[in-house]
Parts: structure tokens; sequence; C-alpha cells
């Protein structure tokens, strides 16, 4: 028990000097560098795992702990998407043609994931373990909290490289982020020279508050969310942690009877994928019971929003530096065709599809989430359009609600089909995904000018 609070507080330290630095150092705040991946650095930095000349100083247990975090806080955080989701709910024609185009991307990230482990290790008689290719996808589309969804899913298949797994989704995610960032800003600047944006004409106009993370004026300071429930009865922070944290172990005890019956497919099942199926069923029940009130979805959203900051610090502070160093012809190889090829399929597309609708601003939130998180595409929109004036926010957020429900199923399904059979079954799988994307899309974007 001690151990889980001095590893709570020692994460929670990170975090802390990582706002530090963020506020207090300049090329941080240009980068708009998350804390959270300040910290993690600070805290592999200080992994005495790495360099033990902190043996002395820091608990090398605790870092033992650290590593399984990410794995953890990716049940509650998948668990909780269903929760308040209301896709249908002002749903038109832009939001579905973004939703798409992050499918489309999702496809091609898993195609080229896979065709990279095959060529290396077909071509190039590389060594790798058999899993290796959705790494692309949970790094750059799910974020730091995916990788741990990586290290978990790779784990409930036995096998002895889950840590390993993790970390190379830990790296891909790091480098997506920050890489995400600031190409993003990159663009926006040959954006502006070019005059494609639509609300920002000048870089040098960009806050300081957005640079420095935090808001001083308490007037123009957000709200936390809805209070819907009484302090009389109980937090309403603590009411939607409850329900989510109930889902997470009604899965996982269904989990442990499926494998200790060995009921087929069921017990194959991970616990994220089961308790998302769960929330689905029991926000629909709630829908019913007319309960919908007492559900904020911002309140769940800064609730995961915490889970994804601690997971994050706690991925990167744990990265396998010197094992990953032996891989790291096929990560770079699949970080450079996944991020450049990622950026050219969102702006051909966008261009296409929004034209003369703000195809800038749309095609960098949709880089942005799809090489580091939401948060990134609602950074580097909030960069281009500072008052959110444009409805691209609105489009935005529903579309990339279409697939936060079935990204981690595909991740989970790729890997335990490339572990069972191989990995050409992925590759043909994704990239016949990916073509009928590009046909549904065009389909339905044809349809829509027709009517």
């Amino acid at each position: 028990m001690n151990n889980f609070l001095y590893v709570v507080s020692y994460l929670s330290f990170l975090l802390l000097l990582g706002v530090l630095f963020r506020s207090k150092i300049k090329i941080f705040q240009n980068l708009f560098i998350p804390s959270s991946v300040i910290g993690g650095f600070v805290g592999l930095l200080l992994n005495p795992n790495i360099f033990p000349i902190w043996k002395n100083i820091i608990n090398i247990e605790w870092y033992s702990y650290l590593k399984v975090i990410p794995g953890i806080l990716i049940i509650p955080i998948i668990v909780s998407i269903p929760l308040g989701l209301n896709i249908t709910k002002g749903i038109k024609k832009d939001s579905i043609n973004m939703g798409l185009i992050l499918f489309i991307v999702t496809f091609f990230q898993l195609c080229i994931g896979y065709f990279v482990n095959y060529i290396y290790v077909t071509f190039f008689n590389g060594n790798i373990y058999k899993t290796f290719g959705a790494e692309l996808n949970a790094g750059f589309a799910g974020g730091h909290g995916t990788a741990g969804m990586i290290g978990r899913s790779v784990k409930e298949l036995n096998v002895d490289y889950w840590m390993l797994a993790q970390g190379i989704a830990t790296t891909i995610a790091t480098v997506g982020l920050i890489l995400g960032i600031i190409f993003g800003i990159y663009l926006i600047n040959i954006g502006c020279r070019n005059g494609v944006t639509e609300k920002l004409k000048d870089p040098s106009a960009i806050s300081e508050e957005l640079k420095k993370g935090y808001e001083k004026n308490i007037n123009k300071q957000d709200t936390f969310g809805r209070e819907t429930m009484l302090t009389t009865s109980i937090d309403t922070l603590a009411y939607h942690c409850s329900i989510v944290f109930t889902v997470c172990g009604i899965s996982i005890g269904l989990i442990n009877f499926f494998k200790i019956n060995k009921i087929p497919i069921f017990s194959k099942l991970s616990a994220w994928s089961l308790g998302m199926i769960l929330m689905f069923f029991i926000w629909n029940i709630m829908k019913k019971l007319d309960l919908e009130w007492s559900i904020d979805s911002k309140v769940k959203s800064k609730l995961t929003g915490m889970f994804t900051e601690y997971a994050i610090v706690a991925a990167i502070a744990t990265i396998p530096i010197v094992t990953i160093f032996k891989y790291i012809v096929p990560i770079l190889l699949i970080l450079i065709l996944g991020f450049f090829g990622t950026w050219k399929i969102i702006f051909i597309l966008s261009k296409r599809y929004f034209k003369n609708n703000y195809y800038y601003e749309r095609g960098l939130a949709l880089l942005g989430t799809s090489t580091g998180v939401f948060l990134t595409g609602l950074l580097l929109l909030r960069i281009c359009d500072p008052k959110l004036e444009t409805p691209v926010l609105r489009d935005y957020t529903l579309g990339f609600s279409l697939t936060a429900l079935l990204g981690p199923i595909l991740i989970g399904l790729c890997i335990t089909l490339s572990f069972q059979y191989n990995t050409g079954i992925c590759i043909i799988l994704m990239g016949i995904l990916f073509l009928i994307g590009i046909i549904i899309i065009e389909y339905f974007n044809r349809k829509m000018s027709r009517e």
C-alpha cells in the first residue's frame, strides 16, 4: 500500500516538474510540449535502471510499478469512451467526412506498420517480434495510453516481450506527439504566409497563455463541468469515477471467469474491449431510465484526462532505451513512412472534401490527433482558430467520437491475427479496409452533392 502511495506521489512530482519547466523554459513554450511529456523525460533521466547514479536516491522498485501503470490506466480510459456519448446529436456531413478520414488514416497506419515488419523480416532477415506493427497506430493515433494497451494486449498472449512492445509504442507515441506539434506549428506558419488560414493571419498573435499552458485571469478561466450531483450525497467527480471503475471491475471479473472456465471466444477478449461493450449497454440503460442528466461529458473527459497525464509520465519514464536501440531501423522506417504518409493522406483528402470550408484548419486538427492525441489536434486548431469561431471543433469532436470507439478494437484484432497467423493477413485486411474507406468517402460525398 505504501509503495502505491510512493509511486503516485513520485508521478505527481514529475508532473509538477513538467508544469514548472513548461512555464519557465521558452523552447518548451514555443514548441507547445505538454507538461506530462516533459515530466516523463525527467523521470527517464532519473531512472536508476538506465542511470545507476540514482540508485541510492530513488527506489528502483518504484520503476517496476511504473511500467505497469499505462496498461492499467488504459482500461478506465477506453471503458469510459461510450459514457455520455451522443454521436447522433448534431452530426452532419462534415463530421462524417472527418470521421471517415480518421478511419482511413487508421487503416493506413496499421497497414504500414505490418508492411515494415514484413519487409524487414523477409528481405533484410531482421529479428523482430511477431506482433510488431500495431505500435504505429497505437502510438500515433492512440497516444501513450493506448501504448499501454499494446503492452497489456501482448501480455495477455502470454509472451515475454510485452514490455518491449509497450516501450516501442511509447517511443512512437512520444515522437509522434512532439513531431506532430512541431510540424503542425510549421504548417500553421506556412499557411499564414500563404493566406490559407482563415482566422489566424499573424503567427506572432498566438497568446502567451497558450504558450505557457495556464490562464492567470480568473474571469477567463474555463469551467470544469456541470455539477450534476449535490455534495450532500456524492461529489460529481466521484460519481463519474465510480461508474467507470465499477464497469472496469465487472469487466475484469468476467474476463477471469471466462478464462477459468475456458469459454470460447469470450476468454480471448481483453478487459478494456469487454468493458467498453458493457459501458455501451449501461449508458443506454441510463438513457432509458432518464438518467442522462447525471452524466457530464466534460467532467468525464477531465477524469480520463487525468488518467492520461499519469499514463504518459509513467510510459515515458520507463521506456527501455537500451533494448529499443536494437530495433532502431524498423522503428525509424515506421516513423518516417507513417508520419509523412499520414500527413499527405490527411491534407489530400481535406483539400478534396473540405474545399472552401476551412480545409487547412480541419487538416491540422486531424494531423494532430493522428500523430498525438485528441488534445494535440485541439491545440493546433486553437492556435490557428484562437476563438474557436469556425465549425471545425464541432465536426472534429463528432468525427473523433466515431473512430474512438473502433480504433482500439482494430489494434487488438491486428495483434491477435499477427500472433496467431502472420503479418501478411493484417497487411491485406488493412489494405482492403483502406481502399474501402476511400471508396465510401468518395461515394458519400458524390451522393451528398447530388441531394
